[in-house]
């Protein structure tokens, strides 16, 4: 994985208290991990830490657009993310972060001679947290599919076509 420093916090010489921190995230930040599910992201990162003594309280908001196709058409449309998420880092002793990282989700741990904190990984995270499970078009303010209707047409006919299913001949057998 390729270094971006634009992530990476040089917290020592941080006074104690609030920093903002704003990033903007394209396709080019997905390069250097797994490639997510959509594409186009114009997304932006605003990131809070409230440093004290050996502790940092990360808080991320997330807002922008992403391109992803529907679950139900295949079709892509645009996708508004939106969310907030919190972490707090701990800083302890160098032999205790091995252990101490599997141990809870909400929390980090970084080593005491660590002088620089990269956020990039916990920003893709928060990110791929931020996009739904299912992927549909959203209704129009008439509450009507905003999905490729030829598609549409074709589910609603498989769909009608009939109630058959093999229980029905499960049952034959059973009587």
């Amino acid at each position: 994985m390729k270094h971006n420093r634009e992530f990476e916090i040089a917290f020592v010489g941080l006074k104690p208290g609030e920093h903002i921190f704003n990033y903007v995230i394209t396709d080019r930040f997905f390069e250097n991990f797994e490639k997510p599910d959509f594409t186009d992201a114009n997304i932006e990162v605003k990131m809070t830490m409230d440093k004290k003594q050996g502790t940092f309280l990360l808080k991320f908001d997330i807002n922008g657009k992403v391109m992803i196709p529907c679950d139900r058409c295949g079709d892509e449309y645009e996708m508004t993310l939106w969310d907030e998420f919190e972490l707090l880092v701990k800083q302890i002793d160098d032999a205790e972060v091995a252990k101490k990282t599997e141990d809870d989700a909400e929390v980090a741990y970084v080593a005491r001679s660590e002088s620089i904190l990269d956020v990039s990984t916990w920003i893709y995270e928060f990110i791929v947290l931020s996009v739904p499970i299912q992927h549909i078009h959203p209704d129009d303010e008439n509450l009507v599919s905003t999905c490729n209707p030829a598609v549409l047409e074709i589910l609603n006919r498989q769909n009608n076509k009939g109630t058959h299913t093999i229980w029905d001949d499960l049952n034959k057998v059973k009587k």
